[in-house]
C-alpha cells in the first residue's frame, strides 16, 4: 500500500462500498432486473450527458484523475507495477490495490452518489437507486482504474530520466 489510510479514509471507503451495494441490491429488490430493466438502464445511462448536471461527467473523472496522478506517481517512486496491470496478473495483490482505489476515490464515489440521486429526483422524478451505483462506478472508479498506470509509467520514466543529482 503506499502509505496507511486514516481512520476516516476507510470509514469514506466502507460508506462508498457499502452505498454501492446497498443501492445495487436496493435498485434489484425494486425494480427486477428484466430485459424492460435494462432497456431502461441503458437509455437512462446515455440520456444523462445531454441532461441537466453535465458538468458531473467531466468533475468526477476529473477528480478521480487527479487521485489516480497523485497515486501513481507515488507508485513510480517506490518502483511499483502499474495499478491495473498488477491487479490483472497478480490476484494475490488485486485486493489490496482495489482497497487502496476504493479509498482514493471514495469521496468522488460518494459526490457521485449524491449528485445522481439529485439529478435522478429533478429529471426522472423518481429514484433508481441501481443507476445510481453504476453511475457513479462510471464516473469515478473506471477512469482512476484506467489512469492510474498508464500515470505510474510516465511518472518512472520521467524519474528514470532525471539527472542522478536532481534526484531527492
Amino acid at each position: 500500500m503506499t502509505q496507511t489510510p486514516t481512520k476516516t479514509q476507510i470509514l469514506l471507503a466502507r460508506l462508498a462500498a457499502g452505498l454501492i451495494v446497498a443501492f445495487a441490491v436496493l435498485g434489484v429488490a425494486m425494480y427486477g432486473f428484466s430485459a424492460e430493466v435494462r432497456q431502461r438502464i441503458w437509455q437512462n445511462l446515455l440520456d444523462r450527458p445531454s441532461g441537466p448536471m453535465t458538468f458531473r461527467f467531466f468533475l468526477q473523472p476529473i477528480m478521480a484523475g487527479i487521485a489516480a496522478s497523485v497515486a501513481g506517481v507515488k507508485d513510480a517512486r517506490r518502483g511499483r507495477s502499474p495499478y491495473l496491470w498488477t491487479i490483472l496478473t497478480h490476484p494475490e495483490k488485486a485486493g489490496g490495490r482495489l482497497h487502496e482505489g476504493l479509498i482514493a476515490t471514495s469521496r468522488v464515489i460518494l459526490l457521485g452518489l449524491v449528485m445522481d440521486v439529485i439529478y435522478q429526483l429533478t429529471v426522472f422524478e423518481t429514484f433508481h437507486p441501481g443507476e445510481a451505483a453504476i453511475i457513479s462506478i462510471l464516473l469515478a472508479f473506471v477512469p482512476y482504474l484506467l489512469l492510474r498506470g498508464p500515470i505510474t509509467r510516465v511518472a518512472a520514466w520521467w524519474i528514470g530520466r532525471r539527472p542522478a543529482n536532481d534526484a531527492q
